[in-house]
Parts: C-alpha cells; structure tokens; sequence
C-alpha cells in the first residue's frame, strides 16, 4: 500500500509538471515567430536594436518586442495583463530583459501606430491585389446600459464618448462604439475604423472611397444608398454592390456568389468574439481600448499570414501557431 501512494505521487508530480513545461514552450515558440515576421515587416521603421528612432535613453526591450509580446497575449487569448504578467513571473529566464507591467501598458499605446503598419504591410503581401472587397460593421459594447452613466472611457471628449446604438441584426440597444472593417475575399483585414455606436454605416464609405479605387465592395442592407453608390463610382469607380429591400422599386436579385462571399467578414468577426475576446474591456482611457482592438486584429492578420506562408487556409487561426 505504500509503494503504491508512493508510485501515485511521482505520477501525480509528473503530470503537473508536464503542462507547465509545455505551457512555457508553447509561449515562447509562438513569441520567436511572431517576433521574426514583426521584424521582417518592419524595415525602415525601426533601427538595429528593434526601436523606433528617439531621443533619450534606447530601453533594453525593443519596440518590437512589446509588440510581439502584445501580439502573443492576443494570439494565446490572454485578454488580461495581469493575466499576463503573472504568467511571465516563470519566464524570467526566457525575458532576462522583460520591463514592468506599468511600462509595458504605456509602451504598448506608444508603439500601437507601429504595429498598424507592421499589419497593413502584411495584409498587402497576402492579398494586395485584390479588387473584391466586403465591409461590415460590428458592435462593441463597453459596458451594460444600465452603466452607461458611470462608465468613465472616452468621457473626457465628447467625440471620442461611447453613445447608445441599435444592433440590427442582434435585434438589441447597447452602449459603446461601432467596429467598421473592409475585408478581402480571402478574409484579410483591409482597413477599419472606431466610431460611435449612433453612427450609420453609410458614414464610413466616406473615407473608403479615399483608399480604394477601381474595385467591388460588396455590403449589406446597411448600406444602400443610390446616392453613395453613385458617389463612389463617379470618384473612385468603385461598384457598392447591396441586396436590395423586398418592397424596393426597381429591384434586382443580388448576384449569388456575392451573397455568400459577404458572409466571409462575418466569419472574421465571429473569429474576433471567439478567439480575440473582442466584447471584454478592460481599458479606463481611449487610447487603451484602440490599443486592444489594434493588438487583436494585427494578432489575427499575422496569424492568417503564417498559415498563407504554410500554404494552408489562411481562416483556419485556431492552431496557426502550434
């Protein structure tokens, strides 16, 4: 009886220890590569030493390495940094050089226009050529309604408040801001934008039409408008192509592969919720909450980057890393 105890104990001790191992394994695997594909995308950016160009002392963890640590978090679906920061607390071997939690929270908001370029460098590799493109918008709620009124975030401007908005398609009201995306068939991001969650959809194609030219942007009910789709054809020959409503006059069915291709950004939306937490918040300042939603779709670009470069469906991101 007690060799058995025993033989339960070391048994017991190595299967505790084994998840622990592979846990800092897996981290720190998945961090070298996203590390590597932020340096690669990062020429003329940033110098030798991973660092934008600035005046003062040059920190010992690069630019590059809040954001691939950023990236990671993301990746992994630690949405939390005191999550993360206590899972780095057994990686002090692997981090000889891993700054505070306070400054890595304020570096991470002074290098978020970086990792934006880093991801729109890599959008444009996966599928630059693309002239299909679909848009959506996606709601996010920063906290309950009944809240609304001692919700601090973005309450020092009003341009940048959340406000009450209706989600159609969830058939619900909810407090917070409005998630714009354009999307290539092949589900990369394009391009986004933060608005408030009264604002149209319609408002968007306004600054679309001076990034795109010469393309299909295919959209739902959301945004039909004769007006702008006559707008954005005579500036920038841009087709709006929109299901049109049953009681419409002059209705035409929609063409069938752009109905099922639109459904491609919801899928990336879906993917956002699922895999990126993209309904939690935990920011007290504007800048924060960009930050987040910068770090969850640069961490979904990269990872549909890695599966192209495998030659594998770039919308399979669950094991991207692995």
């Amino acid at each position: 009886m007690y060799i058995k105890s025993i033989i339960f104990r070391i048994f017991v001790v190595k299967i505790n220890k084994i998840p622990i191992i592979d846990m800092k394994h897996n981290f720190c695997t998945k961090y070298g590569k996203i590390l590597e594909i932020c340096k690669q995308y990062s020429k003329n950016l940033v110098n030798e030493l991973g660092n934008t160009t600035k005046r003062g002392v040059v920190p010992k963890f690069s630019d590059l390495e809040v954001i691939a640590l950023s990236l990671t978090a993301e990746a992994m679906s630690i949405d939390s940094e005191n999550c993360l920061f206590v899972r780095l607390q057994s990686y002090k071997t692997e981090f000889p050089n891993l700054i505070s939690r306070r400054q890595y929270n304020t570096r991470r908001k002074k290098t978020g226009k970086l990792c934006n370029i880093i991801r729109e460098r890599i959008a444009n590799e996966i599928d630059g050529n693309e002239t299909y493109f679909c848009i959506d918008s996606k709601p996010i709620e920063v906290c309950r309604r009944s809240r609304a009124s001692r919700c601090k975030l973005g309450k020092q401007n009003y341009d940048t408040a959340p406000a009450f908005g209706y989600c159609a398609s969830q058939n619900t009201y909810y407090y917070g801001y409005k998630l714009h995306a354009v999307c290539g068939l092949s589900g990369v991001i394009h391009s986004y934008d933060i608005t408030k969650a009264n604002v149209h959809d319609i408002n968007y194609l306004n600054d679309v039409k001076y990034d795109y030219h010469d393309c299909t942007i295919i959209g739902d009910r959301g945004y039909i408008s004769k007006t702008m789709q006559l707008n954005l054809f005579e500036e920038a020959k841009i087709e709006l192509e929109v299901p049109h409503r049953l009681n419409q006059k002059d209705r035409k069915p929609i063409f069938i592969p752009y109905a099922k291709a639109r459904k491609r950004i919801e899928t990336d939306f879906s993917q956002f919720v699922d895999q990126f937490m993209l309904n939690r918040n935990y920011a007290k300042q504007i800048e924060g909450f960009m930050t987040r939603i910068i770090s969850k779709i640069s961490a979904f670009t990269i990872m549909q980057y890695v599966n192209y470069s495998l030659g594998k469906p770039i919308g399979h991101i669950k094991y991207a890393l692995d």
